[in-house]
């Protein structure tokens, strides 16, 4: 059986420790499928991802922005997208296909209602398969706390942008 990952918190590094567990498997030979919920803007990561053979990643195309200036269409466009990322992920899962599974932003997501949350309770619960799951971003909900294997909490101590300094390309974006 698979273990369950949670990488969450206030601090900078959730996606990032993911990426680091994805460069781990795949140095190993596993095969990994990541899945970018809430992300549409090109990021530095997706460029070297883009080089690693067993490593792929998939996500909306459209750039939807930050959730409070969604239309409901958009809310509506994203959710379809995230569902049909989510069915396509799970599938891989049940068929063996995958070795390991990163749901990016999975519990923003979940947060704002933005895909099929009993599908995902589901799937995540039955865990009857193989595959290493990873599920990242703030506030995870109680439920998944409770059938996680892993739980890594990154806390923000001090950052940057506390002082007004914007995201950088290469380490916040």
């Amino acid at each position: 059986m698979g273990f369950l990952h949670i990488y969450c918190g206030e601090g900078k590094g959730k996606t990032t420790a993911a990426l680091g567990l994805a460069l781990r498997a795949a140095g190993a030979g596993k095969t990994v499928r990541i899945i970018q919920l809430l992300k549409g803007t090109n990021t530095s990561e997706l460029e070297s991802l883009r080089m690693i053979p067993n490593i792929t990643v998939t996500r909306c195309d459209k750039n939807y922005g930050f959730v409070n200036k969604m239309t409901e269409a958009d809310k509506a466009e994203i959710t379809a997208c995230h569902n049909r990322l989510l069915s396509e992920g799970y599938a891989l899962v049940r068929n063996g296909a995958v070795d390991m599974l990163i749901i990016d932003e999975f519990n923003a997501a979940y947060d704002y209602n933005l895909f099929d949350r009993k599908t995902a309770e589901e799937f995540l619960s039955r865990r009857e398969f193989p595959t290493e799951v990873v599920i990242t971003g703030r506030n995870p909900a109680d439920f998944f706390l409770n059938i996680a294997d892993y739980i890594s909490e990154v806390k923000c101590v001090k950052h940057p942008y506390e002082k007004g300094v914007s995201a950088r390309k290469g380490i916040e974006y």
